[in-house]
């Protein structure tokens, strides 16, 4: 794996160049949805506010499970002293490039795309609904940078013929083969975002896709977690399985409490 790419002076993190094509092929997707159902808004400005506030919800989420860890991270960054203070930044930006939490990461997301709708005059919900293929494939593409980076979301020791090595400049290197999960991630990502845009090409009820995407996406998050090198921590499951967990959930109780609703016009303005 290649968690920096050096061209002359230029250091280039892997895991932002692909975060940057998963905002990318996400805003491709919602701007043709977007186009599809007649509503008349911006992708790339939905996208990359989406994009900012998921970092930040995901880098919040991590470094609250790890409040030692991050007392820590602060100490090292901030023991150079006040007097360089370019350092300091160095060091902030290099603590920065690891350590994300899906959940949060999606929680923040959803309150974003949430706003957007309403600014858009869309609704909420609606706007959820409509950006649930793009979420579904910027995720994928995004999971390719965890590892071509080996931040540790890699899977367990394996001997498959298709099991990669880290690096050791890795970000968590590893000497074992192991499973290449993001990978795993990235495939199910692309099934789930064809079946959310041919089920999305008819009226549905307001959320009623929104519901699925939770359900079905937690359900790939669940599964992928038991060849992921995570702990365990809650009855023998991972922080994630448990997060996902909730997300099977919600989306459940989202689709059965939107049933039998009348179903969005292709041009439908709501204000919910």
């Amino acid at each position: 794996m290649y968690p920096y790419i050096n061209l002359g002076p230029i250091h280039l993190g892997t895991f932002g160049l692909l975060l940057w094509l998963a905002a990318v092929a996400a805003t491709v997707v919602l701007h043709k949805n977007l186009l599809r159902k007649g509503v008349d808004a911006d992708a790339l400005n939905i996208v990359a506010l989406v994009v900012v506030a998921g970092i930040l919800g995901a880098k919040a989420w991590h470094e609250l499970q790890n409040l030692a860890d991050l007392r820590y991270a602060m100490r090292q960054i901030t023991a150079v002293g006040w007097h360089h203070p370019l350092d300091i930044v160095v060091g902030f930006l290099h603590w920065f490039q690891a350590g994300f939490a899906w959940f949060g990461g999606m929680l923040a997301g959803i309150a974003m795309l949430m706003y957007q709708g309403r600014v858009a005059k869309v609704g909420g919900i609606r706007m959820l609904d409509l950006a649930a293929p793009a979420a579904a494939i910027g995720y994928g593409v995004g999971r390719i940078g965890c590892l071509t980076s080996g931040d540790g979301d890699y899977g367990i020791p394996t001997t498959l013929p298709w099991g990669v090595h880290m690096r050791p400049d890795a970000l968590v290197p590893t000497t074992l083969l192991v499973q290449p999960t993001p990978v795993y991630e990235l495939l199910f990502s692309i099934a789930l975002a064809w079946l959310l845009w041919r089920l999305g090409a008819k009226s549905r009820p307001v959320g009623w896709l929104t519901g699925l995407y939770l359900a079905l996406s937690g359900l790939g998050r669940f599964l992928v977690e038991f060849v992921r090198i995570n702990p365990r921590i809650y009855w023998g499951m991972s922080n994630a399985q448990v997060a996902a967990l909730g997300s099977i959930v919600v989306g459940l109780i989202v689709m059965l409490a939107v049933r039998g609703r009348v179903p969005a016009l292709q041009d439908e303005v709501v204000t919910a």
